[in-house]
């Protein structure tokens, strides 16, 4: 629509000031030009559109398919859930038996934290400062709320500082039907 106007402008101004008709043909040339260049962008951006479009439907697919093989929690089925914690000992303990100690209870302490994300989830809270377009300062929280009962310790091993700690918990579904 806008080219046909602007070549109805170009041939009353051409007939106005006498022009020649190889400019009017070069106005057109041009404008055919134009229109083709318009054609092919048109065509690019519905190329882009038609991948990105497929690139979401493969991620949905994969999404579907992760989903589908997750364990999910049922009725009157239960569902253990394991994890590794680990626990470094500090360096100024007056003993050995200490540095144990202090090392198997943060290994503790670090596979409770590990149940509860794998059973409750994580809440992730973001925050970006942007100052002359680059970026200040970045902060991310995660916060883990729940209570975690009847965790039983599998295995305990201590090398070299670390106390590794295997922990599982029986899930059934009446604990969250509450």
């Amino acid at each position: 629509m806008r080219y046909s106007i602007l070549l109805a402008l170009l041939l009353s101004a051409s007939s106005l000031f006498g022009a020649s008709t190889t400019s009017i043909e070069e106005a057109n040339a041009e404008l055919a030009a134009v229109r083709a260049e318009a054609v092919k962008v048109k065509e690019d951006s519905q190329r882009a559109i038609d991948e990105l479009a497929q690139v979401k439907a493969q991620r949905e697919e994969e999404l579907a398919t992760m989903a589908a093989q997750e364990e999910v929690l049922q009725k009157n089925k239960s569902l253990r859930v394991s994890v590794i914690g680990q626990g470094v000992a500090p360096m100024n303990t007056a003993s050995p038996a200490q540095a144990y100690a202090l090392a198997k209870r943060a290994a503790i302490a670090d596979a409770y934290r590990a149940i509860a994300e794998k059973v409750k989830g994580v809440r992730v809270d973001g925050h970006d400062t942007v100052k002359n377009m680059m970026m200040q300062r970045s902060t991310i929280n995660t916060y883990v709320q729940a209570m975690v009962k009847n965790a039983d310790i599998v295995e305990t091993t201590f090398k070299e500082g670390l106390c590794e700690v295997e922990m599982e918990v029986l899930i059934s579904h009446s604990d969250f039907a509450k």
